[in-house]
């Protein structure tokens, strides 16, 4: 204003017209006052209005700060809620691990290691024991056994009539019943061998003769075939432990030292060679096998070994199965049991090691992987995290079709892998046995799907392979 006050006074009709002229005097002596206030209180509206300015952008600057602040408080608890969910389902899956039931055979009260929603209506349990309208089991038929005939007399005191006390005749039949029993005994194999002599005086011919000794299947060890064929039974095929089996011989009156047995295995090991060496060579020469391997604990020092740990390696074909216990889990155990020029399809789990051998980096052997471990994961995954065991998209359409696209929901693609693999597994149980014929090179397209029309189809404990 360059400190000239303007101010628009404008008189009131009322002045102008009626009224006294020093009433009129009056009111023009006042501009300068009312100036001055006028210019005071627009001052004073404009410091409260710039401060009103302010104060609004400083609300505004905290306004968006502390919506900032919520942002991230949201994403940190965002964040920690999923980290929450992720610890918990980590707990639950070490509890079951830890407390769980180990086998994956569930029982009727237990759905823990089933894929399908918990929510679906349970089947109707099957009773136990016989079925109605089936029919019942036959007794077996024990005819190949040994019968050993024994024959029952009447009492003394009925062999006459206790009335007139004429004797009772014979009869020609018998009443006949049978019954099963077990005669365990031991007893001393006492070998006489004769002796001839000469009768004649023919020279260079020996004057006695004895009848040669029996083999044995140890030389100079009092027990006999048969006792070692018995300690093999129960140790290899009924996998009883030796202490136990002693104790059982000593039960039937032939106590044994465990050292003595022990020896004698030791002794017999070297007889077995080349069956094992055979088995493994018709193992081998299969188009299909199966391998896992399992730690086990050989207390033997070994120089560069730290531990007891070793591993036993089992090979399975369809005609044999073979162990090999080695110290090593390393991929040279597998790589020395199958031959370099090897072609075969070998189902394993997903251990890296058989991914390692030069008989599959040169494609000789096919790796194949087990539904078992795949199914698995998808189990464990439904004890941690129960909330994606349900799938209401899934549970509508039980016949939701592969490809998943990237927009499914976890729930929707586990409850869909869960799906197809257990029509993977029906369509298995169904032509399980079948003839294996496809060679290495069709197996490489094993991953084809099945078109429906295909009839020929090969199956092997859990893998199929289409031609």
């Amino acid at each position: 204003m360059d400190g000239v006050l303007t101010c628009d006074v404008s008189l009131s009709p009322a002045l102008a017209v009626g009224q006294p002229r020093d009433e009129f005097s009056q009111w023009v002596a006042l501009p300068e006052e009312v100036l001055a206030g006028a210019c005071e209180e627009f001052l004073q509206r404009r410091q409260e209005n710039a401060e009103l300015r302010r104060e609004n952008a400083e609300l505004k600057q905290l306004a968006g700060y502390w919506k900032a602040m919520h942002a991230r408080a949201v994403q940190r608890e965002a964040k920690l809620t999923e980290e929450l969910q992720a610890a918990r389902g980590e707990i639950r899956q070490l509890q079951d691990k830890l407390f769980g039931r180990k086998s994956e055979r569930a029982g009727r009260r237990d759905r823990s290691n089933q894929l399908e929603d918990p929510q679906e209506p349970a089947k109707p349990a099957r009773r136990r024991g016989q079925q109605p309208g089936r029919p019942g089991p036959g007794r077996r038929d024990y005819a190949h056994l040994p019968a050993v005939e024994e024959f029952v007399e009447l009492p003394e005191d009925q062999h006459c009539c206790p009335q007139c006390g004429q004797p009772r005749r014979p009869m020609s039949d018998t009443e006949d019943s049978e019954q099963l029993e077990i005669e365990v005994r031991a007893h001393r194999r006492v070998i006489r061998r004769r002796r001839n002599e000469a009768t004649c005086q023919c020279p260079d011919q020996p004057r006695t003769l004895t009848a040669p000794a029996p083999p044995k299947l140890i030389p100079k060890s009092r027990l006999g075939m048969s006792v070692w064929v018995h300690l093999l039974l129960e140790k290899f095929c009924l996998h009883r432990p030796m202490e136990r089996t002693l104790a059982a011989l000593e039960l039937s009156g032939l106590p044994l030292s465990a050292g003595t047995v022990t020896g004698g295995l030791r002794r017999l090991e070297p007889l077995f060679a080349g069956i094992y060496q055979a088995l493994m060579d018709r193992q081998v020469a299969s188009d299909f096998s199966q391998a896992d391997e399992t730690r086990w604990l050989v207390f033997v020092e070994r120089e560069g070994k730290q531990g007891y740990r070793w591993w036993l390696w089992v090979f399975l074909s369809d005609e044999v199965v073979v162990f090999r216990l080695d110290p090593s889990r390393s991929h040279e155990v597998p790589e020395r049991h199958f031959p370099k020029e090897a072609r075969l399809v070998l189902m394993v789990d997903r251990y890296s090691a058989y991914k390692a051998m030069v008989q599959v980096k040169q494609g000789g052997i096919v790796l194949v992987f087990c539904w078992a471990h795949v199914r698995r994961d998808f189990a464990e995954v439904g004890k941690g995290w129960r909330c994606v065991k349900r799938c209401r998209p899934c549970r509508n359409n039980a016949t939701a079709n592969w490809p998943m696209t990237n927009s499914a929901s976890p729930a929707e693609k586990r409850c869909k892998a869960s799906k197809s693999i257990g029509r993977v597994w029906s369509i298995l149980s169904t032509i399980r046995g079948c003839r294996w014929t496809t060679t290495v090179r069709n197996a490489k397209s094993a991953a084809r799907p099945w078109d429906g029309r295909t009839t020929t189809v090969q199956a092997r404990s859990g893998v199929a392979v289409w031609p």
